[in-house]
């Protein structure tokens, strides 16, 4: 078993207990970390202490909101791209620069190089533009992009305890809440989103001081805007992200199937019920990518993560699969809703088109 490190420290049992319930759900309330004190038994300032000092340590990277991309407008994807291993930093650097791509890993697979980028409503470029340009920019030899076509279930939570295993649990967020969620987003709306993806200040009444900066009434005033967006279902919900090798979960085995087509509405639904699985997709084929479901399984070593894999396989009764596992990572943020950045970026690579 890998113990996770807090900077010099291991943590320890209170530590683990607080990161499992702030990943899944960060209270929505006036004295946010108070809550999760009384979960574990320790004050809210104690709470905040051990927060700050996981942060400082590098293990969580950020409590904030989690919005769904599309439900936004935004036009995303997976993109896997195939670039000379002799200039794939350089290659990666120049994906980078795009402020939409939030995720960018070195994966050992032919296709080498595996990012997610996103576009707002209003690109002039669009996705395929977009990516077109990355494609050119990054000296790609090959790109393909594989959008979602089903969502079976979306959102990382790592086991603080238990590491990956084979556990089953209803996923939190898939197909039919993204299908359901209201798509008439407000300039309010966007006033909220903005401050909401932000980090959450590490103080007792942290919702009190982002309302002030607003210009809002009250922390109340935004918390209940938070819990509209919740309840709309164009948050998915607001909890911390980890940085996840820091926290102990130093493999990520992105596993590829090939399934067929009148199985993957069934097979896709087994995977997502996986606690293990943070992310389970259809997505389209290619003649030199035969893979159409993705399923994303973090843990402590890849021992866990293909044990987890080779259940997968044992219950659905399928062969045909990678785990393709991310040897480097190049980029892990979040993406920045209504921003100028985006704009600003395409002004200046609109012309690579031309």
């Amino acid at each position: 078993m890998v113990s996770a490190i807090s900077g010099s420290r291991i943590l320890d049992s209170i530590d683990k207990e607080i990161l499992n319930l702030i990943q899944r759900d960060f209270p929505l309330e006036r004295e946010p970390f108070a809550a999760v004190g009384r979960e574990v038994g320790i004050s809210g300032q104690e709470v905040i202490r051990r927060v700050e000092a996981l942060k400082k340590g590098r293990v969580v990277r950020q409590i904030s909101a989690i919005f769904d991309t599309r439900v936004l407008g935004y036009e995303s994807s997976l993109v896997a791209a195939r670039i000379p291993p002799e200039r794939l930093s350089e290659g990666a650097k120049a994906i980078n620069s795009h402020p939409g791509v939030s995720h960018n890993y070195e994966r050992d697979n032919h296709f080498n190089l595996w990012y997610t980028v996103a576009v707002p409503p209003d690109s002039r470029l669009g996705l395929e533009g977009t990516v077109e340009v990355l494609h050119r920019i990054s000296g790609a030899e090959s790109t393909r992009i594989l959008p979602t076509l089903k969502l079976f279930k979306i959102g990382v939570t790592l086991d603080m305890k238990e590491g990956a295993t084979a556990r089953k649990e209803a996923p939190a967020y898939g197909h039919a809440d993204r299908e359901g969620a209201d798509r008439n987003i407000t300039e309010a709306d966007k006033e909220a989103i903005r401050i909401l993806q932000e980090d959450i200040p590490l103080t007792p009444r942290p919702f009190d001081l982002w309302a002030r900066r607003a210009g809002m009434a009250s922390g109340e005033e935004l918390i209940e805007r938070a819990e509209d967006l919740r309840r709309r279902r164009i948050m998915r919900r607001f909890s911390a992200v980890l940085y996840h090798r820091k926290a102990g979960f130093r493999a990520n085995a992105m596993g590829v199937w090939k399934v067929p087509e009148e199985r993957i509405d069934e097979v896709g639904t087994m995977f997502a019920h996986y606690q293990a699985v943070s992310h389970c997709y259809e997505r389209p084929t290619y003649e030199d990518w035969p893979y159409n479901l993705f399923s994303m399984v973090h843990g402590r070593s890849k021992e866990e993560c293909e044990a987890v894999l080779d259940a997968m396989a044992e219950e659905s009764g399928l062969t045909e699969r990678l785990s393709l596992y991310s040897t480097r990572e190049y980029k892990k943020t979040r993406v920045r809703y209504f921003t100028p950045e985006m704009e600003a970026w395409e002004r200046l690579y609109a012309g690579v088109l031309r």
